[in-house]
């Protein structure tokens, strides 16, 4: 048997050890249940994408043409003063 050592911050190592506890598992025992999941999987991640559409469980927005450039960008913007950037501020709690 091998160990494996990794370092987590400290809010994932608490909610581990929570689940653990209300599981009645120990930490190891749960990891290695996620890990042994993980190596498990056989679908690739195209395959989940398309899986999660089809039961409905994931929206995927795809737009119609292009993504404007930043110079098409900047020129439907202007006149919209500093009101986007602001609110952004704002948002962050920097105002």
């Amino acid at each position: 048997m091998k160990q494996l050592i990794t370092r987590i911050d400290d809010e994932l190592h608490a909610r581990l050890k929570a689940r653990a506890e209300a599981e009645g598992r120990s930490m190891n025992d749960l990891v290695t249940e996620a890990l042994r999941g993980v190596v498990a999987q056989t679908e690739s991640l195209l395959e989940r994408r398309d899986r999660l559409v089809a039961e409905g469980k994931l929206l995927v927005f795809e737009p119609e043409g292009e993504a404007p450039g930043h110079d098409r960008l900047e020129e439907l913007s202007r006149g919209w003063g500093t009101a986007v950037g602001e609110a952004l501020a704002w948002t962050r709690g920097e105002r």
